[in-house]
């Protein structure tokens, strides 16, 4: 819990503002997942704190909503072009992510 919470002030995700009556307030909760390896051991436990975001109102509380999905045709392509050029495929684990988050390009160009 303590490392979400670490990454949503390190990435600015929210600002504290003055409530106002006329204001639609979002609550959040804390999600807790048990993430597992392969053979069913407890790898580790999860935390994400999560907005309720049922309670908007579209045109009021937000005008705009992206939800980037991938097809399994996109990734069946990526495949295809990976096994072509004989390139190695390494896995990774996303700790927290955030829609307009500031890249660091040097990480990248490596």
């Amino acid at each position: 819990m303590r490392k979400e919470i670490q990454a949503l002030l390190a990435n600015k995700t929210w600002t504290l503002v003055s409530f106002h009556p006329s204001m639609n307030v979002v609550g959040s909760r804390q999600v807790y997942r048990i993430k597992r390896r392969f053979d069913g051991s407890i790898e580790r436990y999860k935390a994400s704190l999560v907005a309720r975001d049922f309670t908007q109102q579209e045109g009021i509380d937000y005008s705009k909503t992206f939800s980037p999905i991938i097809k399994q045709a996109t990734v069946r392509l990526v495949f295809s072009i990976i096994i072509s050029y004989n390139w190695k495929i390494h896995q990774l684990d996303i700790h927290n992510t955030f829609l307009n988050g500031i890249l660091d390009e040097e990480v990248y160009m490596k």
